[in-house]
């Protein structure tokens, strides 16, 4: 019997993909946002895929803030950006 892969969706995109495929942003219990890429950091999460675009559409939409909710530091969307562009460029 196989596995459960468990799904997530992209706050961005709105398109349900693995868990693994997406990076999490959370929101820790000091209310402090940040990135999460193992997965395991506790306190609430959301996901965006791997892709600028997705981020974009997020951070038009303040779909991140409203899941996570607290407002998002300009750096927090920075960051992101630099890591999905390291991560595009492989």
């Amino acid at each position: 019997m196989q596995k459960k892969i468990p799904q997530r969706q992209c706050m961005g995109c709105r398109e349900r993909k693995a868990k693994r495929e997406l990076i999490r942003v959370v929101r820790g219990t000091d209310g402090n946002v940040s990135l999460d890429f193992g997965g395991k950091a506790p306190g609430r999460g959301a996901y965006l895929c791997p892709d600028p675009e997705c981020l974009k559409k997020a951070q038009r939409s303040k779909a991140l803030e409203r899941s996570l909710e607290v407002p998002i530091p300009q750096e927090v969307y920075d960051r992101l950006a630099r890591e999905m562009e390291a991560r595009h460029g492989e």
